[in-house]
């Protein structure tokens, strides 16, 4: 009897096609996590110009960007709308626009159904933190245990120096008026003098260090201390604003390495008013003239401060 012989794989051979498809996947998963991650990385860039859009149609309607936050009185408030409310007719989200309420404090419960929504434009897809609502570590909504929304980015409130921020009355009246941001704390503030001082909206001619020279709006996450991140419709001081200081810390996506890096200012409130970012290539900024800039870690801080003031009169190289 003759036996008709088959074709098979031995078990050796069939072990080493394995080994080289696991090698073959090795070799590809890095490029396929590089390319999502441009990808990720494309759809911010997306956002922030999107952003940049909602902020000139704004000034187109008004005259002036909008507050960055409104705050009257200390930094204690009361708190109303921010920047990332005010521009929601102007990034089609008339009707969540509509569903809040402006003669009502930012942390009212009638205001949280808003401030609990996910913006999708707000969302940068490389930031894990998004689809996160919790409540925030300070401030009012920290006090009553109220949530709020997660997002991406803040405004660009100017450049600091000790116990001086723009994004609170706090100080603010001491502070270099050339070191502003485009998009600060706006109400009536009370010096230590006893002065009321009134701090308004900024149009586009008070940008005399050059709109394409000043940053607008970045993106800030951090991968710890999780109640420290960005939440979008959060008026209080610094969780939907940042700020500039020169040293490189504030640049990390990371709030407890911040604190725990030593610098001159070494307070935990500037790592509060950082920036961040999971892409390679550096932090991404919309600038007041609408484009949008990627900005390297290892930039010189002395450059990043000035790109952070509206009239600081820096002499600036950025390209």
């Amino acid at each position: 009897m003759i036996r008709k012989q088959t074709n098979a794989f031995t078990l050796v051979e069939l072990l080493v096609v394995v080994a080289i498809i696991g090698v073959l996947i090795a070799l590809l998963l890095p490029a396929v996590q590089a390319a999502r991650e441009a990808a990720r990385r494309a759809q911010c860039a997306s956002n922030l110009k999107q952003i940049g859009i909602g902020l000139h149609s704004y000034l187109s309607a008004i005259r002036t960007f909008p507050p960055g936050g409104i705050t009257v009185g200390d930094w204690r408030g009361p708190n109303y709308t921010n920047w990332a409310i005010s521009i929601l007719p102007y990034i089609e989200q008339q009707s969540l626009y509509d569903r809040y309420d402006m003669k009502l404090q930012n942390e009212d419960p009638r205001n949280l159904p808003v401030c609990q929504t996910r913006v999708d434009l707000y969302c940068c897809p490389s930031d894990p933190n998004v689809d996160n609502v919790d409540v925030p570590d300070s401030g009012p909504a920290g006090d009553r245990q109220m949530k709020y929304r997660r997002g991406s980015y803040r405004c660009n409130t100017g450049r600091l120096k000790p116990d001086g921020y723009f994004d609170t009355h706090f100080n603010s009246t001491f502070m270099p008026m050339g070191w502003r941001g485009p998009l600060h704390v706006v109400g009536d503030a009370v010096d230590f003098n006893g002065k009321t001082v009134r701090w308004r909206c900024e149009s586009i001619d008070k940008i005399t260090d050059g709109a394409s020279n000043t940053f607008a709006v970045g993106e800030q996450l951090t991968l710890t201390n999780q109640s420290r991140s960005t939440y979008w419709a959060y008026t209080y001081t610094s969780y939907n604003k940042s700020a500039a200081i020169p040293e490189s810390r504030i640049l990390l996506a990371d709030y407890v390495r911040c604190v725990l890096t030593p610098g001159t200012f070494h307070r935990d409130n500037y790592c509060k008013r950082g920036w961040g970012t999971l892409h390679p290539g550096g932090i991404q900024f919309v600038m007041c003239d609408g484009a949008v800039r990627s900005v390297d870690t290892g930039i010189d801080m002395e450059l990043f401060c000035a790109l952070a003031t509206i009239a600081g009169n820096e002499v600036t190289d950025f390209e």
